[in-house]
Parts: C-alpha cells; structure tokens; sequence
C-alpha cells in the first residue's frame, strides 16, 4: 500500500510539474574539492569546454566545486572527474524534484508584489509603475531600452535631491536564474520608498538608479506560465540566437543567449570566457553584442560625471567582490574598495551572522575572469567604486530566504549610499 501511494504521488507530481522540470528530474548536484593544481586546471578547462552547468566555478584549491548533471551527463562526468583523482560527493539528489518543491509560485496564479515568494517580470513591472503613482514626487520610471525579445527595459529612480546629486547605480537579474538578486533589490527599493521619512537625509542628497532586472528575455523565461511552454528555471544567458549554422535544425536550446558578464568591452574574451554559443560562459560574437548590456553602456557612460557608486548583484556565494576580476594586479585605489566593502560587509554580518568573502574578483574566485560589469565600470566608465555582490549560498533558495537576505544586505546598502552622501553630497 505504501509503495502504490509514493508511485501515485510521483505520478501526479510529473503531471503538474512544468515541461522543464521533467527534464531535470534525477538531474543532480554534485561536488568536488581540487587538492592540486592540476585538477583545478581541469575543471576550469571544463567550465568553458563541457557543456555541464556549473553552479559554482573553479575558484582555488581546497574550495568546492559545484556541477549539475543530468542522468545522461552523469557517466562521463564520473569518469572525468575520476581520472583526475578527484570524488565527487552527491549535494542535490534530484535536481528537478526540489525544484518543483521549492519553487512555489508554478502552482499558483498571478499576485500582487510581496517579498513572500518570487515575482515573474511582469510583476515587477507592474510595482514600479505603482511605485511611481503612490509616490510621484519620490519616484520616476523610464523605458530605456528594449531587449532582445522586445521586452521594455525599465530604470526606476529614487531620489528628492534634484539632477546634480551624485547617483548610485543599482542593477540585478543580468544571470536570468539568480532570482534572489531581483528579490533583493526589490526588496531594498520597497524599504528606501515606503520609508522615505526616515532616509529623508540620504534621499535628499543622494539619488538611486535602479534596474532590478537587468535581462528580463532570461528572466521571464525561468518563470512557467503554462506546462506547454518548454521554460527553464536554470536558465542563464540572455536569448539571443548565436547557434552555429550546422546545429539550427537540431534545435539546440543550449546553443541560445550569452553571458551578460562576460560580454562587456573591456579585456574581453581574454580569459574565463568562452567562444562556444553552446557554453553557459559565453562571451557572444563581439563585445557589447547584448542589446541589454548596451542599455546599461549608454546610461553609464551618460552619467558618468553623476555615478560615484555601481552595484551589481548575482547569486550565489556570499562574497563581496570590487576589481579587478581580468587581472590579478590589485587596482590602485584598492585599500580604499576593501576598506569600503569590508565596512558594509560587517553591516550586513551583524543582522544574521552571515560571513561574505571580500577582495578583489579575481583574488576571491581564485582566477581571471574577463568581460565582466565591474571592470568595465572601472576601467572604462571611470566609476571609481565598483561592486559585484553575491548573494545566497544557495542557487534555488526558498521563497523565506527572501526577507532575511534583503534584510541583511540593506543595511549593507545603507552604508555604501551614506559613504556617497558623506563624501560627494554639496
């Protein structure tokens, strides 16, 4: 009897779960730990050679790997790893189950905007226009763009100062799946808003540019509206179509989009990235491909004299990262990037206790990445601050982790946004 109901719950599960899912189900996570610096060297040929997903990449010796696999991959991949001498241990059993069990809203129709779960694009959207009407003399919402897909772009700015005020720029969601990121940043402009009377003093002097989803193709395609629509949760790039001539008609799904943050014109395609379409690391066909990244290029650079602080944030890793990530020399005015992080960081720590890793990209991952929003910023733009911050320890949190970590990170916000205060306001 026991064995009949687990089978007819597994039925039924398959039969409301999304037509990604199925895909996934036995799909697993596994995890190794290089000891040596040739097989660190092996799983980084792997990230840009392979097509497994890496969720989390090669950074250093004795730090963990972690490799999402489907049934088919799992053989090969066992024997990679092995003739390497490296064990891979079992984190997710079956990839594609927790995420049915994890991720709530495939199971329920459209909602108001909260901070209880995950919200698709069109939500978000639908909040900062709302945002904008209840607050008009605090907020403004412009269409900058239009991606690829001819979705609207949107920049939400926050702020009472006037146009001459120094400008935070906040963008999130350029990895489509990292969906705390957006949960975040929506978070953190819902806190700024709804108690403006408090920060009166910071919104008065500073002013905040927000792009809470910076690729909304990716994006949307992560949320499942109907089980016909063949969408992806794990989904990463942008939607793009750069697939080789020879595999058009074999439809190779993989072979769609490119990495956001590999595809910026600075030291592009140097190192980390790749030029394999069929890769999660793409870097696209030529910098600056990405109409989405030419978005964020063109406000950048036409406020460069007004920005004094770029945020960028992705999931997952608990690290709070600044230039340079395509080099391992430190930039300058490093002391004066780490001392900053270090001061938000311990901000954010005394909330929940949670421990973020600080230092330059390429220091913390332990190798050079290049392509990526922060050096670009940098070294082109000429922001001097610049971050990259990576939240969660976890790529497919659960919906109460939302609060927590928005929580945290905010008082971090608050105080990069009164080290601008403090040091450009006039």
């Amino acid at each position: 009897m026991k064995a009949a109901l687990v089978l007819v719950l597994e039925l039924l599960l398959l039969a409301i779960s999304p037509a990604w899912a199925l895909s996934l189900f036995g799909a697993k996570l596994l995890r190794v730990v290089p000891e040596k610096h040739d097989q660190l060297l092996h799983l980084r040929k792997m990230l840009v050679e392979s097509p497994y997903d890496f969720w989390r990449e090669p950074r250093k010796i004795g730090l963990p790997v972690d490799i999402m696999v489907t049934i088919s991959q799992l053989p090969k991949i066992i024997y990679d790893l092995t003739s390497q001498g490296l064990m891979a241990e079992e984190m997710i059993k079956d990839v594609g189950q927790m995420i049915v069990e994890r991720v709530s809203i495939y199971s329920r129709g459209p909602r108001a905007m909260d901070w209880e779960d995950f919200h698709d694009y069109t939500t978000i959207i639908q909040w900062l226009n709302s945002l904008v009407k209840d607050y008009p003399d605090l907020c403004t919402l412009e269409d900058v763009g239009k991606s690829y897909e001819d979705r609207a772009i949107k920049l939400l700015k926050v702020g009472k100062g006037g146009a001459d005020k120094p400008v935070v720029f906040v963008e999130s969601g350029m990895h489509a799946r990292e969906w705390i990121a957006p949960a975040t940043v929506t978070y953190m402009i819902n806190k700024l808003v709804t108690n403006s009377t408090e920060y009166e003093n910071l919104l008065s002097q500073v002013n905040f540019y927000f792009m809470p989803v910076t690729n909304p193709d990716g994006y949307d395609f992560t949320f499942m509206r109907s089980i016909s629509q063949n969408q992806d949760r794990l989904w990463r790039k942008t939607r793009s179509d750069y697939r080789p001539k020879e595999s058009e008609d074999l439809d190779d799904s993989r072979c769609i989009g490119v990495d956001l943050n590999r595809n910026w014109d600075y030291h592009w395609m140097e190192v980390g990235s790749c030029n394999n379409s069929c890769r999660q690391v793409y870097a696209g066909p030529e910098p600056f491909s990405e109409v989405e990244n030419r978005v964020v290029r063109d406000l950048v650079m036409g406020l460069r004299s007004k920005i004094k602080m770029y945020l960028s944030f992705h999931s997952y890793g608990q690290q709070f990262l600044y230039p340079w990530a395509y080099t391992s020399v430190y930039p300058d005015d490093w002391k004066m990037l780490d001392r900053l992080a270090r001061k938000a960081v311990s901000a954010l720590t005394s909330v929940y206790g949670t421990g973020f890793e600080v230092g330059t990209a390429c220091e913390i991952l332990d190798g050079a990445k290049s392509g990526g929003s922060i050096d670009w910023v940098k070294g082109v733009a000429g922001v001097k601050l610049a971050y990259a911050v990576e939240l969660g320890e976890c790529m497919i949190p659960i919906a109460s982790d939302i609060i927590l970590t928005g929580e945290e990170t905010f008082q971090a916000f608050l105080v990069l946004a009164n080290h601008i205060k403090e040091t450009y306001s006039h």
